[in-house]
Order: structure tokens, then C-alpha cells, then sequence
């Protein structure tokens, strides 16, 4: 037996466990015929809440990072963002809808929260899987190229894998990271490397960036260098980005 195939039993018999207990509790059980698929997505993601997983079935994309479930929610994914297709329709917007309804349109997915349930706008804002796929959905977007990273605290438990996948993606032009077609291979009509359309609901966001020597960088409004900064996370406050790892810049 595998080291992952014991691991997957493991936790097979503590969600059984869990659903024991949250019975005897009064608590919400795990989702129905849930098992096997939590099974599988906890071995690759041990700190996602198990016990506040739930199921649910696609009805309709509104486009690439939001849908809808058969029972109305409206669900928005956590830490990422596609081009627009409503209104001023950006560049790859399309794609990113279309690769969001061949993948979710009426499959079963598993999604879990972090730290804020739902955003202003009352959409809940989950991590998702698709029933047999062990890899998040999040992820995949922006590991395809179909997604630019969105970190918005306190939703960051997987901030770092999605910079890591986004600056994957952009070396491989994969996605919108390719450029426009008909400008000859070269990015100029392609999005940059950053989150700046979307920064948190706080006074004074706080810009993190990594540098070419890999060291975690934040700035913050008024510091020299904030303005021309593109950053990769944003934080809402000082003790937020030393918490993640980043240190203030020098001026």
C-alpha cells in the first residue's frame, strides 16, 4: 500500500469519525456522498475546514470566477480573477468563461470557505472542486492561464500557491500571459503581473511583492517606491504582511 493510498484511508476514518460526532453534537455533518471525494481533496490539502465543506451542483457560470448553484447562491472563488465579459469586455474574458462552463456547468463540486463567508455583494466566497478532480479549481484557473491572482485578507491560505502557479503560468505564456493573437508573440496587449484592479476595502492597502531574489518586500502608502509598485499581495495592515512573511521596505 502507498504512502498516499494510507493517507487517503487515514483520513477517510476521521471523517467518519467527524460525522459521528457532529450527529451526536446537533452540529452540520459532512456533505452527503461526500467521502471519497474529501478523502482524496484533504490528502492534497490537509488544512482546508473539513467540517465545513458542502456540496453543491452548478447550474449556471456567470463567467470565468463566478456561478451559480442549483439551489440560488451565487459563489465567488477565493483568490483569484478573470477578465470581465459584462460590460467593458476585457482581453481573454471569453475564454475564461468558456473554460469555467466546459469544466463546473452542471457538475457536482465540493467548496470550502476561509476566513469570510461571503463578500459586499453577498456571494460566497469558496474554494472548489469538482467531484473527482483532486486539484482546486482556484488553482487550475490560474495554473492554465485563465486567472490572475486577487489576494484579498483575511482570505489567504493559499496565497502563496497561487503566486507560484501565476508566475508558472506567465513563463509559459500560458492563457492571457500569451499575448493578444496578431501581435507577434510579444505581451503588450496581455495583463501584468498583479492584483492592482482589485485591492482590499481598507484606507491605506499595503502593496507585497516579491522580488527577483525571491525576498517578500510590502510598501506602503507614501514610501518611495508604492506607486510604481505591482504587487502580488495586498495586506490592510503592517502586522498582516509580517505575518505572511514580508518585510517593510527600506524607504
Amino acid at each position: 500500500m502507498g504512502k498516499r493510498e494510507r493517507n487517503v484511508r487515514a483520513i477517510r476514518f476521521l471523517l467518519a469519525a467527524a460525522v459521528m460526532l457532529l450527529s451526536g453534537c446537533g452540529g452540520r455533518s459532512l456533505p452527503p456522498d461526500g467521502g471519497d471525494d474529501l478523502a482524496r481533496i484533504l490528502a492534497g490539502y490537509p488544512n482546508l475546514p473539513a467540517d465545513r465543506a458542502e456540496r453543491g451542483t452548478v447550474r449556471r457560470i456567470v463567467d470565468g470566477d463566478t456561478f451559480e448553484l442549483e439551489s440560488g447562491a451565487k459563489v465567488r472563488l477565493i483568490g483569484v480573477n478573470t477578465p470581465e465579459t459584462h460590460g467593458k469586455v476585457q482581453y481573454y474574458g471569453k475564454e475564461a468563461a468558456d473554460y469555467t462552463e466546459k469544466i463546473l456547468s452542471g457538475r457536482s463540486v465540493i467548496l470550502f470557505p476561509d476566513v469570510s463567508d461571503r463578500d459586499k455583494y453577498g456571494r460566497l466566497l469558496r474554494y472548489v472542486f469538482v467531484s473527482g478532480d483532486e486539484m482546486m479549481f482556484n488553482e487550475r484557473l490560474v495554473k492554465e492561464g485563465y486567472a490572475q491572482v486577487m489576494t484579498v485578507p483575511p482570505n489567504v491560505a493559499f496565497a502563496d500557491s497561487f503566486v507560484r502557479l501565476q508566475k508558472e503560468a506567465r513563463s509559459r505564456g500560458a492563457g492571457l500571459w500569451g499575448g493578444e493573437p496578431g501581435n507577434d508573440g510579444k505581451e503588450t496587449n496581455a495583463p501584468d503581473d498583479s492584483a492592482t484592479a482589485a485591492p482590499p476595502a481598507c484606507p491605506y492597502p499595503i502593496k507585497g511583492n516579491v522580488n527577483a531574489k525571491g525576498d517578500k518586500i510590502y510598501h506602503v502608502p507614501g514610501g518611495s517606491s508604492y506607486r510604481n509598485t505591482k504587487p502580488e499581495r495586498w495586506f490592510c495592515s503592517e502586522q498582516e504582511a509580517a505575518d505572511a512573511g514580508f518585510r517593510k521596505a527600506a524607504k
